[in-house]
């Protein structure tokens, strides 16, 4: 009965924050942020609620504060929604995602780990956001290579395509069987010439072996993560000029 409740206040919360935030966008008036001392006051009444639920018989206490938190903080799920209008899915759909991110923000936030509420909130709501995405994405088998699975030591997104390229690349197999090695090396002038030491390096044209992002990295001297975006976008580009090839 208490998980029936609980889920039936989490849904109404949802439903609550998706419809508010829609007439917000729509006549572009949000309320204003929380003063720091009203947050601190809602964000106490929570914490205290979390340690002692006892100490809340009346629960309008407890959902007030809740729901003044979630309002005066739903700016910040448009704003990261905004982020992700071109990925084809519908904004009301994103809304809704992005503010059970913003609840599940709420409902864990902890003051004593030291991070700001907002700082926090939104971490969460683009990561509820990304879920949704990589799921649809699975469901219609569209995984990227690009797709991050998870963070190296250093705090770095770790791609499929780096797992996958320690072995014979998946995409260098793509490239060599799909096109002449001399082709390729024809179509490489379209790109700049960091891209072209990029691309030369990680798929062992030019008769170089072949080496993973990292290698990469510590040979040009920069981020492993600036690789993957110069390789992606250099993989573009020489998509685009293979077209003309087939």
């Amino acid at each position: 009965m208490l998980i029936e409740m609980f889920l039936v206040g989490l849904a109404l919360s949802i439903l609550k924050g998706a419809t508010l935030l829609v007439s917000y966008i729509n006549n572009n008036a949000f309320p204003q942020p929380l003063k720091e001392s009203e947050e601190a006051e809602y964000l106490k009444i929570l914490a205290d609620y979390k340690e002692d639920p006892k100490r809340f018989p009346n629960m309008y206490i407890v959902e007030n504060a809740k729901n003044k938190l979630i309002e005066h903080n739903l700016r910040l799920v448009a704003h990261l929604v905004k982020k992700y209008e071109g990925s084809g899915e519908e904004n009301d759909d994103l809304i809704s995602i992005g503010t059970i991110g913003l609840i599940k923000g709420i409902n864990t936030y902890n003051a004593d780990k030291g991070t700001r509420l907002a700082t926090y909130a939104a971490r969460c709501i683009e990561n509820e956001i990304l879920m949704y995405l990589r799921s649809l994405k699975k469901s219609r088998g569209e995984v990227s290579m690009y797709d991050p699975i998870g963070t190296d030591k250093e705090g770095n997104a770790i791609n499929l395509i780096d797992v996958l390229g320690t072995e014979p690349d998946a995409i260098s197999d793509q490239v060599e069987s799909e096109f002449e090695k001399k082709a390729v090396l024809d179509k490489l002038k379209c790109l700049s010439n960091r891209e072209r030491m990029v691309i030369q390096l990680r798929f062992g044209l030019m008769n170089s072996p072949k080496k993973t992002q990292r290698e990469i990295a510590k040979i040009l001297g920069i981020s492993r993560s600036y690789v993957s975006r110069i390789e992606k976008k250099a993989v573009q580009k020489l998509t685009e000029e293979m077209k003309d090839h087939k």
